[in-house]
């Protein structure tokens, strides 16, 4: 376990001032909305500012103040934040990001899960980047898929001495964190997924709730509308990642559309998610050029992940599992739907507002529902 500091030379950050400068733009749409992607007029202005106001520094000096290291698990060099809480008999926790996330995704969670004003409710947080994500090393061959994920996961918190502990997560977090959970139900007291993935229930279609129909809804839309990134990236990850690799503007507008589909605003997102925070994102994917090894994890699982959205059920979680579904979250399953798959559910809340970036959208929400699920497995 190597201690790690983020030490970007500034010829990088001149480099990526001068490749905006020159980017060359498309015409705009031929249409007024979001309905083709994202607006010129958007993306120049988010690029224009990226190019002369954003302060990586700022981020850099975040992620420097927080114990950060690196280590090596099955022959791959791993990044991660081990904050550990000021209370010794804190519960260890380690959280998930997934993509277009990054580990900046938790920063407004880590403290308040740390030190709470309730001792009881402390946790020893441990966040990890994902293999081929920000300062991780990107996997040089086949076989890091999600199962392999999370056997280094349960590798990473025995190496730090975690011998019982929860697993948290959103996006790939989700599905990390419940492959551990299942791989280890002695070791995992519990699992806390933004959301829980589970298909619908056809037995349920004759006596559906309006929330059930709408998130069938939402999943046809999906489907139709806003999965091309996803096909993209499980089938020629290779191919889009030469231009999320070479272009910021590229990689900008792959990541902001994500962020503006994704969580819930009205129409401004900036009030929700600033634009240095989805900078902030953005550049550790620019700054390791991840952009390809990032989407090259929907090749290793994705399938397997939409089989479990919309197909089968799979194998039973048994372990206890709380689970948190957010109104504009992608997929929004219903208690009895999830049972199906989770036999073990101690925990379900469905907030008022929040979309698939919730640490960052509605922190305060994200950490009253860790900390209500894990008082009751810890």
């Amino acid at each position: 376990m190597e201690p790690f500091r983020v030490t970007v030379p500034q010829s990088q950050l001149d480099d990526l001032r001068a490749r905006l400068r020159a980017t060359r733009w498309p015409e705009p749409a031929t249409v007024d909305d979001w309905s083709q992607g994202v607006p010129l007029d958007y993306l120049r202005q988010l690029c224009e500012y990226w190019a002369t106001a954003y302060d990586w520094r700022r981020a850099e000096a975040w992620l420097n103040a927080q114990p950060q290291f690196r280590t090596e698990i099955d022959g791959l060099g791993l990044h991660l934040l081990h904050v550990r809480s000021p209370h010794d008999d804190a519960f260890p926790l380690v959280l998930t990001h997934g993509w277009p996330g990054s580990i900046l995704e938790f920063r407004k969670v880590i403290g308040p899960l740390t030190n709470p004003p309730d001792p009881a409710d402390a946790f020893h947080v441990v966040v990890p980047s994902l293999p081929g994500y920000g300062f991780s090393d990107k996997p040089a061959r086949t076989g890091w898929g999600v199962e392999r994920i999370a056997a280094a996961w349960a590798t990473l918190m025995e190496r730090l001495g975690y011998h019982r502990y929860g697993a948290q997560g959103g996006d790939w977090g989700t599905t990390v964190s419940t492959l551990l959970g299942v791989a280890h139900p002695d070791r995992v007291a519990g699992i806390h997924l933004m959301p829980p993935l589970a298909p619908p229930d056809p037995a349920t279609f004759d006596d559906l709730t309006d929330a059930e129909r709408a998130a069938l809804d939402s999943l046809r839309e999906a489907d139709q509308w806003g999965s091309g990134y996803s096909r993209q990236q499980a089938t020629r990850p290779q191919t889009v990642g030469y231009g999320l690799v070479d272009s910021p503007a590229a990689l900008c507008a792959w990541i902001a559309e994500k962020f503006w589909f994704w969580t819930d605003h009205d129409g401004d997102l900036d009030a929700v998610v600033t634009r240095d925070e989805l900078l902030d994102t953005v550049m550790l994917y620019w700054l390791p050029a991840a952009g390809a090894s990032a989407a090259r994890l929907y090749w290793e699982s994705i399938r397997q992940v939409d089989e479990w959205i919309s197909g089968s059920t799979g194998v039973a979680v048994d372990v206890p599992a709380g689970c948190t579904v957010f109104p504009k979250e992608l997929q929004r399953p219903s208690r009895r739907w999830a049972q199906r798959r989770f036999t073990n559910i101690r925990h379900w809340s469905e907030p008022a507002r929040g979309g698939h970036f919730a640490a960052l959208e509605q922190p305060g929400t994200v950490v009253d529902e860790i900390r209500t699920f894990f008082r009751l497995v810890r």
